[in-house]
Parts: C-alpha cells; structure tokens; sequence
C-alpha cells in the first residue's frame, strides 16, 4: 500500500494505492480511516479496484456500514473508478445520493476526487 499526499486549501488529502484489495471489510475500513485521521489526514481517495466487490453489492451492508463511518467522523471519502457500466439500479441510486450530499464521492478522476474534497 502506498500513500500519496495532496493539499489543497490547505487539507491533506491522501491517495491510496495498492496491488490488490485493501478494503476487504467494514473493520479494514474503520481501521484505514483511523490510520489516516490519526496521519492527519482530512480526506481519503480509494481506488475501486483496491475495495472488495461486496462493497458494490448493496445487499451485504458493507457500503453503508463504512460511509457512515466516514460520516460520523467527518472524513471525506472520494472512491476513483468508471461506474457508469453497473447494472445495478439500486447501485447507481446510492452513488448519485452519496454524491449529492458531497461528503462521499463517486469519481472517475483524481481531479475530481481532489476537487470533491475542497467543496
């Protein structure tokens, strides 16, 4: 797992990189926020193909165990990938509601997850 650190408004942001699944878990979830909060850290960019697929699968809960989560300790989450191909209609409903309230974005670019930080 790497780390890349960005600023903007004066925020550090952290990107996360890794060679596989970081994100197997609500527990694996709470412990990276943690980690990061505890690093400084005020927002944190995940790769989707870093994040288990039960996350995407709204039915096992994981998703919305973990962005309450980020929520309740008010640490930004953008998740980076293309999520325009999901079949799942319940699916696309949460990421347009999610990036509606802004505090968790679905993103397709580093930009964009960047900017969805600072707004």
């Amino acid at each position: 797992m790497e780390i890349r650190q960005h600023v903007r408004n004066s925020q550090e942001i952290a990107e996360i990189t890794a060679d596989g699944i970081i994100l197997n878990s609500t527990g694996d979830g709470l412990d990276l926020m943690a980690t990061m909060y505890f690093q400084g850290y005020h927002g944190m960019i995940l790769y989707r193909e870093n994040i288990s697929a039960d996350f995407f699968d709204l039915s096992s809960g994981m998703a919305g165990e973990i962005l309450q989560k980020f929520s309740n300790y008010r640490m930004k989450l953008a998740i980076l990938g293309d999520f325009r191909a999901s079949s799942s209609k319940s699916l696309q409903d949460f990421i347009y509601e999610s990036n509606k309230l802004g505090h968790i974005n679905f993103v397709s670019s580093i930009e964009e997850a960047l900017t969805s930080m600072t707004v």
